[in-house]
């Protein structure tokens, strides 16, 4: 797929080449950081590529190492962010995957110069990115650093954030969400949304400074969809703003809303961690993920699986699943995920590699070239296959099996997430 443009190619090596304008004070700054981070560029780059195995450019040499280290350590006569132009790498012309593959690296761990500009250079690629429809996010941690994937960039389609109690009401209203948050767990989850409760000076829309909180933001979010209340010593349900109050003496459900929406408000990277901690301890099963809560306990693809995905068509296809999932919306999650099942089955495809030996590959892959797996896993691809042609999967297919059990869109869900979760593990060879 190629969705990033000259454009946007150009704007961020000009980046790298010639700088980042920042304000500094009542000015600004120019300020530089070199994608190579605190490696030699050599040494960056065979982390993502066997150079000794690639072609040299430089005809007195045999291939790309010795060629590059000629040409950088010991004339360094190449110009700076030569490689983001050499074909042999493949960034100016080649496919999306290869390009945001690079950049995640220049943000690794290892590679990141941390006292560096790192962070100020991340945002104002994630501003470019995110207009050819990418972003680059934190998909792991290696000794508490965030460790960068890519993804497709989905802009929310509201204006407000619902939070978690709206966007399950029907669930809790016929007890199908039915879980319980111990006065122990309340209280932890209070003492870290106490630690985040930031004050701050805000500005009003006629331009008068006032002081609040994070917690203010919060209740102010919640009043948009219900009254916060709390159970108070008489057992009565009355209104409140006090967090405290709020958190430790009140439905679940409420409880979560308000993890959400600190995590809106909240632009520190510990908080998601700290909460998720927190729940796991106390056996609730739920977690944090990217601003939202989610049931632990249900079929889904986690981050870093989703990111060993180097197919952007696969990738958004698999996002979409989980953002109609998250918001109840089974039927089309059910739809993009049969979508992303027919698409991972040509994952392999090529001029000489058809549709069936693409699965193929994928079967024996997962299963290791052991004959019972390979046939576990060859019926279950056409099972799921056969439940697309019988189904009325996608809304348009009016001749199919119509579903309008919800229980039953929850099992075809759960089914070929199973197998598609699985088999993304071991995609290019992986075994996570």
């Amino acid at each position: 797929m190629k969705r990033i443009t000259e454009i946007t190619k150009r704007d961020i090596l000009d980046l790298f080449r010639h700088g980042l304008e920042i304000d500094d004070f009542f000015d600004t700054k120019t300020v530089t950081y070199q994608y190579f981070g605190c490696l030699e560029e050599l040494e960056f780059l065979k982390r993502m590529y066997v150079l000794h195995n690639m072609p040299s450019n430089d005809s007195r040499f045999e291939n790309a190492e010795q060629d590059i280290w000629q040409h950088t350590v010991n004339n360094d006569d190449y110009p700076y962010c030569w490689v983001f132009e050499d074909s042999r790498f493949n960034l100016q012309n080649g496919e999306d995957e290869v390009y945001l593959k690079f950049l995640c690296e220049v943000f690794h761990p290892t590679v990141r110069y941390e006292k560096g500009y790192w962070k100020e250079f991340l945002t104002e690629i994630n501003r470019l990115l995110r207009i050819d429809g990418y972003e680059l996010y934190s998909v792991n941690k290696m000794s508490n650093h965030d460790v960068f994937g890519w993804r497709v960039f989905q802009r929310e389609e509201s204006v407000f954030f619902i939070p978690f109690s709206q966007r399950n009401a029907k669930e809790i209203k016929e007890k199908r969400s039915n879980f319980s948050i111990s006065k122990k767990a309340r209280n932890q989850i209070y003492q870290v949304l106490e630690q985040y409760n930031e004050p701050y000076q805000a500005t009003s829309e006629t331009g008068f400074n006032y002081n609040t909180t994070i917690a203010a933001d919060v209740f102010s979010d919640i009043r948009q969809f219900y009254v916060p209340k709390y159970f108070n010593a008489q057992k009565e349900y009355v209104e409140t703003d006090n967090l405290h109050d709020f958190i430790i003496s009140n439905f679940p459900a409420y409880v979560l809303d308000a993890i959400e929406l600190f995590a809106r408000h909240s632009m520190l990277a510990d908080y998601e961690a700290q909460i998720n901690a927190i729940l796991k301890l106390n056996e609730i099963g739920f977690q944090l993920e990217d601003g939202k809560i989610v049931n632990s306990f249900d079929a889904r693809i986690s981050k870093v699986s989703l990111e060993v995905v180097e197919e952007a068509g696969l990738k958004e296809l698999l996002q979409e699943t989980m953002k109609f999932y998250d918001e109840n919306n089974l039927q089309l999650a059910v739809e993009k995920l049969w979508d992303a099942f027919e698409r991972l089955k040509t994952y392999y495809c090529s001029s000489t590699i058809d549709k069936k030996k693409s699965v193929e590959k994928i079967v024996l892959d997962m299963s290791g070239g052991q004959q019972p797996y390979m046939d576990l896993f060859d019926k279950e691809f056409h099972e799921l296959t056969t439940i697309g042609n019988q189904f009325r999967i996608r809304h348009h297919e009016t001749t199919k099996v119509d579903i309008q059990d919800r229980r039953h869109f929850d099992y075809f869900y759960k089914r070929c997430i199973s197998l598609i979760s699985t088999a993304i593990d071991y995609l290019d060879g992986r075994n996570l």
